[in-house]
């Protein structure tokens, strides 16, 4: 007998949205699955991952939750101990450790050029938001797609609180200590880099880690079917028969 099969849950990270897991999602719906993306607040870990929760919660079915860039944030702080989520797949994201930010993981590798790239302006709640410049855009986040989606994905990223990014994991179980978990990255990531995606798959005891040549930090958009395969390769797994 197969275990239900679980929902795929897809979480954008900052500078991006929703829509960027379409070309996903579609390869996806073809297989059979069901897919959602979630709109993820960007507003601090913390309410983020609360979100996160309430979302998988309301689904009421086994989810397998998949993050880009700061969405593995969301995802190792939301999944923890969450008998909900049956495994977890990282596509060009952070997974960290206890303690561990956005930032500071950022910083352990060198090859990120991020922070040149952004702008910054105070918000009324407190703080300030974060926003690649439009001139930056294409280049540092989305180097391998064409010039004209890039301009669309500019105009429609998502800002992110500094909050957000320099707020350390809050569990003591981080998810990926408790879940399987599936690594996909780019080599040519610029916000991420390589290396450190590397270590955090080896660290996490990756099930399967795929590095793709050439691929940028938006490898959902300019590759969406080696991030489908990953996604696959996770739920199959979850949806094994039981003995």
């Amino acid at each position: 007998m197969n275990e239900q099969q679980p929902v795929i849950a897809l979480v954008h990270g900052a500078f991006a949205e929703s829509a960027s897991w379409n070309g996903v999602i579609e390869r996806l719906q073809a297989k059979g699955l069901d897919a959602i993306a979630i709109a993820n607040p960007l507003r601090s870990l913390t309410i983020d991952a609360a979100y996160l929760r309430d979302v998988v919660a309301g689904l009421g079915r086994p989810v397998v939750l998949v993050g880009h860039s700061y969405g593995g944030m969301v995802i190792t702080e939301a999944a923890s101990n969450n008998d909900a989520v049956r495994a977890l797949v990282y596509v060009g994201a952070f997974a960290p450790a206890t303690g561990e930010s956005a930032l500071s993981l950022s910083s352990k590798f060198p090859g990120s050029t991020l922070g040149e790239t952004l702008t910054a302006y105070p918000v009324s709640t407190g703080g300030n938001e974060l926003a690649i410049r439009v001139d930056a855009f294409h280049r540092q986040f989305c180097a391998d797609v064409p010039a004209e989606t890039a301009a669309l994905m500019a105009a429609t990223q998502r800002p992110v609180t500094e909050a957000s990014l320099s707020e350390g994991l809050p569990t003591d179980a981080p998810a990926w200590t408790q879940l399987p978990s599936w690594f996909v990255y780019g080599d040519s990531d610029l916000n991420i880099p390589a290396e450190l995606q590397r270590f955090a798959a080896e660290r996490a005891g990756s099930r399967g880690t795929r590095e793709l040549a050439g691929v940028s930090h938006a490898l959902s958009v300019s590759a969406p079917d080696e991030v489908a395969a990953s996604v696959l390769d996770a739920v199959a797994s979850v949806s094994a028969p039981v003995e």
